[in-house]
């Protein structure tokens, strides 16, 4: 059994001067004893030391010196090193593959790092690990090796050693020289024993790079660079590493066009298919990143890359322009910026119909979905990708008008199909309002909108047949509902109902339903509305021709209807107070400004005017139907000394006066004047008959002034009910003046002013009045007729005697013939021939005699 050395004791024993070789009284001390049962007597010398020793790592105080001893060998030095580097390689005798045995006991220390022992760790790792860590290139594995790899890893160290990775540790292998290098060498080839295994495929991708990661200042030797293969560049495509495939494809692309002239036909067709292949495989990646950042909703790297591809394929576009002349040619360049162009357009097209896919709904809920989803995407556009691309790309500028065009394509598939009113009204608005207020107005986004650079999204022949045909479902809707309505309220004419007569629900409803239409279409565009409003005057003329027939018709049946004489009245007011409305909403639709709205206009207006008049003669017939029995009993005798009759008139008048204020203003204030017209003609008609003749200038002074009275009166009354007829106010007055005067001068100025005011009066009412006033006189009777003859009229009295014809409505009396033979009778005959004149007409039939009357008809 041989003698073991303390390890200790060789590694510190330290020679004096007389001491040589190994001899010490301390060399040769047994420690078989001092060590434990099981225990390897090497092992505890590698553990203590193993961070010191050349194989291990490297220790805290010898970290710095060991790029010194490598300089120096391996194999010399002092005689201190030499021992202790042969301590370690006698552990290597025996071992394999240089494992420092099987493991560590069970109550082994684990290392301050918390790892396992050396003793889980293969020899050519341990000693490989300072070489990992110091080349930058490679990061040290974490996983610990098998024994059964370490040849491959010593094949490894070796081909990145022939590489030139160590030199990241300092250049060692330059400082060290060639006989540094062949000692390593040699040293490697114990643990390699002569065998070498081929590098695998990992192995060499690993060292592909490690070259990479090389030093930029390290010099290689100029060799040619071949193109990848067609694999390669697609398998860079699949790892979206675009620019980097682009350039190799344009590689293989240039070889292709070098190469044509000399391979065969073959040959190039398939290079040039391979190519285009390529381009199609790299397009569908940067379009695939094109749809990925825009679904993203925020920053997205890749991105970059895509910009890289489009720059580098427009630089090539440029150089080929360049070589070509300018002109054409059969590989014409790739545009891949158009390209990109009409990806986005794509991309946009895609996004939209994707976001009304299957879901059904009303074509303004379709818009709706895609305007709040053009607005999302291109607010994610300006926030997120827009920094990405160039400024002179114009990016927001092509997803905008991409997005235009998809809505267009939307906007125009929609009206395909057969729509309703309501839905040609919402796409005509899309189109001119609510598009640009919801989608190209947003605060997002329309600081970087230029409207003018879209256009429409429906085309003008579109758009205007979407126009004609929503008057043309204008015109049906307005005529269907108006007649019902027009049908519902004749109904309610014929029922009896008092608290309600008075309401006017029938314009009311009309103009709603034409409300609803020339509102609307005025907000799409103007041209529409005015086009929508003549479509709506011309309905409304037409209805208000049916209007009037029916309330004609109405009219003429209540000789036989069942209403009283109240409700018949009301329903004639509340027929009347239709036509304001209706006139003021013509005039509404005339102002819009279509060429043939005058003409409708009047058509419509004449038939307000005929409702308007006929009803007003209703009620003004009413009126004087029950005033006539106390108009009858004016201007005679008993008149004069009794007021009851006038009084019961201006009774009738105030009480009929109340129902008219429920009229509206226009009809009402028509009314009015008719009735005091009137009113004043049934006063002075009892005395144009010549129902008394005054006997005494007593007598005409009474009847003037109870005419004054009266009249005074009726002019109070009729200012409260603001009547616009002042101008008959005068005409008592007038024939008061001429009953009264004496002088026959005054009297001419007064016929004077009489005619003036009046220009329809004529000789036989002024002889009337002469009449009354008892005047016998024949010259005077002729002075003052002779008035009338010589005042001529002009062209504007004219005018106004048409506008102002009252005398021409008042009869006179038939005794005027008579009146001329018995102008030279006493005044006791013509008192006497009043009485017998005042006479009952039935009286005086009866008492005539047959020579009476032969005489009375020769009259």
């Amino acid at each position: 059994m041989p003698v073991l050395k303390n390890p200790y004791q060789l590694k510190t024993a330290s020679r004096g001067p007389g001491e040589s070789g190994w001899g010490s009284s301390r060399s040769g001390t047994l420690i078989l004893a001092k060590e434990s049962r099981g225990t390897n007597p090497f092992e505890e010398d590698l553990e203590e030391k193993e961070r010191d020793s050349f194989l291990g790592g490297l220790s805290p105080g010898r970290e710095r010196s060991l790029p010194g001893d490598l300089e120096r060998g391996v194999f010399s030095g002092s005689p201190e090193d030499r021992f202790r580097r042969r301590a370690t390689l006698e552990k290597l005798v025996g071992l394999s593959p240089f494992r420092l045995g099987k493991g560590r006991k069970s109550g082994e220390k684990r290392s301050p790092g918390g790892e396992q022992g050396s003793d889980r760790r293969s020899f050519l790792e341990r000693m490989m690990l300072p070489l990992m860590e110091g080349n930058l290139g490679q990061r040290v594995p974490k996983k610990l090796r098998r024994c059964s790899e370490d040849f491959s890893l010593m094949q490894r160290f070796n081909a990145r050693r022939k590489e030139g990775l160590y030199s990241l540790d300092g250049g060692l292998a330059e400082e060290n020289g060639g006989g540094d290098a062949a000692k390593r060498s040699s040293f490697l080839k114990i643990g390699l024993a002569g065998k070498v295994r081929r590098a695998s495929l990992v192995e060499k991708l690993n060292q592909t790079e490690g070259s990479e990661t090389a030093p930029v200042g390290e010099k290689h030797d100029p060799k040619p660079k071949e193109p990848l293969s067609v694999l390669e560049i697609l398998n860079l495509i699949h790892q979206r590493e675009l620019r980097l495939a682009d350039g190799h494809i344009m590689e293989l692309e240039a070889e292709c066009a070098q190469g044509g002239s000399e391979a065969s036909g073959k040959d190039g067709s398939r290079k040039a298919k391979d190519v285009a292949l390529l381009y199609e495989a790299l397009q569908e990646a940067l379009w695939a990143v094109l749809a990925e950042a825009l679904a993203a909703k925020s920053a997205y790297p890749p991105l970059e890359q895509l910009v890289q591809v489009i720059e580098q394929e427009e630089e090539a576009d440029r150089s080929w322009r360049q070589a070509q002349g300018g002109s054409a040619g059969s590989l014409g360049p790739r545009q891949m910026r158009q390209r990109w162009a009409e990806a986005v357009d794509r991309l946009a097209g895609q996004k939209l119909c994707q976001c009304v896919e299957g879901r059904a709904g009303t074509i303004a809920t379709r818009m709706d979905r895609l305007a709040k989803c053009t607005v999302e995407d291109l607010s994610s556009v300006k926030r997120h990708l827009l920094q990405t691309y160039p400024e002179e790309y114009q990016a927001f500028g092509v997803y905008l008008g991409s997005y235009h065009r998809g809505l267009a394509r939307c906007l125009a598939e929609g009206v395909q199909k057969q729509l309703s009113l309501s839905e040609l009204y919402f796409v005509l608005d899309w189109n001119s309002n609510i598009y640009q207020r919801e989608v190209l107005s947003r605060p997002e986004i329309s600081p970087m909108v230029k409207p003018q650079e879209l256009g429409p999204l429906l085309s003008p022949e579109t758009q205007q047949s979407l126009e004609e045909e929503c008057i043309a479902e204008v015109k049906v809707a307005i005529r269907r509902d108006m007649s019902q309505e027009l049908q519902k309220e004749e109904e309610r004419w014929a029922q009896e109902d008092k608290e309600n007569s008075f309401q006017f629900g029938l314009s009311s409803k009309v103009i709603m339903v034409l409300k609803g239409h020339a509102d609307k279409a005025p907000q799409i565009t103007e041209e529409f509305g005015r086009r929508v409003a003549h479509c709506c005057l011309a309905s409304l003329a037409e209805f208000l021709q049916s209007f009037q027939k029916k309330v004609e018709k109405f009219h003429e049946g209540q000789v036989v209807s069942s209403l009283s004489p109240e409700s018949y009245m009301g329903r004639t007011i509340m027929l009347v107070n239709c036509c304001p409305p209706f006139r003021d909403y013509l005039e509404h639709l005339a102002r819009f400004g279509h060429p043939d709205s005058e003409a409708v206009k009047q058509l419509a207006g004449s038939s307000l005017d005929r409702v308007t008049r006929l009803c007003n003669r209703v009620l003004a017939d009413h009126l004087f139907q029950s005033l006539k029995p106390y108009f009858y009993k004016l201007m005679k005798r008993k008149w004069l000394n009794n007021s009851e009759a006038f009084s019961a008139i201006m009774a009738l008048l105030t009480e009929h006066a109340q129902r008219l204020r429920r009229m509206k203003l226009e009809p009402y204030q028509m009314l009015v004047r008719e009735v005091h017209r009137r009113v004043l003609i049934e006063y002075v008609r009892p005395l144009m008959r010549v129902r008394i003749i005054c006997t005494s200038s007593k007598m005409r002074a009474k009847v003037a002034h109870r005419l004054r009275s009266e009249a005074k009166q009726l002019q109070e009354f009729f200012i409260q009910l603001e009547s616009s007829s002042c101008w008959l106010d005068s005409v008592v007055p007038h024939l008061a003046g001429i009953l009264e005067l004496e002088d026959t001068p005054a009297i001419q100025m007064e016929v004077a002013f009489l005619a003036r005011a009046f220009p329809d009066v004529q000789k036989k009412h002024l002889a009337a009045l002469l009449d009354i006033r008892g005047l016998q006189s024949q010259a005077q009777r002729q002075l003052i007729l002779a008035v009338l003859e010589s005042l001529e009229l002009t062209g504007a009295e004219r005018d106004i005697c048409q506008d102002r014809a009252f005398f021409s409505e008042i009869p006179t009396s038939e005794v005027f013939c008579v009146r001329l033979q018995l102008h030279r009778l006493s005044h006791f005959g013509l008192a006497c021939l009043s009485r017998v004149r005042r006479r009952p007409p039935r009286l005086q039939r009866q008492r005539r005699g047959p020579r009476e009357k032969g005489a009375e008809a020769q009259l």
